[in-house]
């Protein structure tokens, strides 16, 4: 899959890890976008056909970004103070769903070993 990792998430560790397994990483670091704003680095990811990884919580909010207009965006949520296992332990997790389903239009909200998914929220009146 084509991925993008966000600044936050933007290590050589997690990088690496996810490159072993087949995927192609594009850092935000590494391509010099570090404050992009969040909506022109999603603009990004979808021209460049690329799915999100990020902490930044804000790309959570399914009415803000509507997981189906994305190639994915995936939400890791790690605790206050995250330590070199607790992101091997959420990268294990992201590679075993990479493997196991398509985050492609839905919203991933990973935590130490599991996965929520997400779809667009349907609004009452809204026509389609």
């Amino acid at each position: 899959m084509n991925i993008k990792l966000d600044e936050n998430l933007g290590s050589l560790r997690v990088a690496t890890l996810l490159r072993l397994t087949g995927h192609d990483i594009a850092t935000v670091r590494e391509q010099g976008l570090i404050s992009t704003h969040d909506e022109e680095l999603i603009d990004i990811c979808q021209s460049k056909n690329r799915c999100l990884v990020t902490i930044d919580r804000e790309f959570g909010n399914r009415l803000k970004y509507i997981p189906s207009h994305y190639r994915g965006i995936i939400v890791i949520r790690l605790s206050p103070r995250p330590t070199f296992e607790d992101y091997r332990t959420v990268t294990e997790t992201l590679i075993a769903g990479l493997e196991a389903a398509d985050v492609t239009g839905k919203l991933w909200i990973i935590r130490q070993g599991s996965i929520q998914e997400y779809q667009d929220i349907e609004v009452e009146g809204k026509d389609k």
